[in-house]
């Protein structure tokens, strides 16, 4: 290191392990998740999503380090789930219920905030039939877009927001119920989940960022020719 340099911080990661799947999520930057079949290769995964996770943090107004991904330093191993095996981070970890300051609340909903727009950017320019594959099965474009509100809509209740699943062309109900949400994380609070059975809002920005931004690169990944 040159001198008058300082270290950059190690980048906390969660290790959700289960039989078949392994979920590497970064703690302090939701939806920066990734898998595999091993630890190795889950981190291995999470530091080669950087570049595209990158945009989305500096669309949210948060600078994510270049070397973000030098250092990834396992804080937490939980043990995984049928819903870990099939492909979606499941476990809430110890960190999930640190509190959240005003400005951390801030941050996480700006992030999820960037995340919709991504989507929304990525559908938009997406061709309605979407090239077939292992990757996300057979769905098309307008399938997983419906998918993603409809989950939307169930995640949402998890921190206490009821909304009905909007129409895929609602936009207006769309972004009401996206408002919602993001008016749910940006609340400074204790770390305790808002209901009996819910989410802590760490959780709760991590599985429905990463979902948002999983099935974004899924599209955007099945419109190469």
């Amino acid at each position: 290191m040159m001198p008058g340099m300082t270290a950059q911080p190690a980048t906390r990661v969660i290790l959700e392990i289960g039989t078949k799947r392994v979920f590497a999520c970064a703690a302090d930057w939701p939806g920066w998740c990734r898998s595999g079949r091993g630890e190795e290769q889950a981190l291995a995964a999470l530091a080669d999503y950087l570049p595209r996770y990158a945009p989305v943090a500096r669309l949210a107004g948060v600078e994510l380090p270049p070397a973000a991904a030098d250092a990834l330093a396992v804080v937490e191993r939980l043990p995984g789930t049928a819903v870990t095996d099939f492909g979606a981070p499941d476990e809430i970890a110890e960190c999930d219920h640190d509190p959240l300051t005003g400005q951390d609340a801030a941050r996480i909903a700006a992030i999820a905030e960037a995340s919709w727009a991504a989507f929304d950017d990525i559908a938009a320019a997406a061709p309605a039939r979407l090239r077939k594959g292992p990757r996300g099965g057979g769905r098309d474009r307008d399938q997983i877009i419906e998918h993603v509100i409809g989950a939307e809509a169930a995640f949402a209740r998890k921190i206490g927001v009821r909304h009905r699943k909007p129409a895929i062309g609602d936009k207006a109900a769309i972004a009401a119920m996206r408002a919602a949400i993001a008016g749910a994380l940006g609340q400074a609070s204790d770390g305790t989940a808002p209901l009996p059975g819910g989410w802590p809002a760490r959780y709760a920005a991590r599985r429905i960022v990463w979902h948002v931004l999983d099935h974004a690169w899924e599209i955007e990944d099945k419109s190469d020719a």
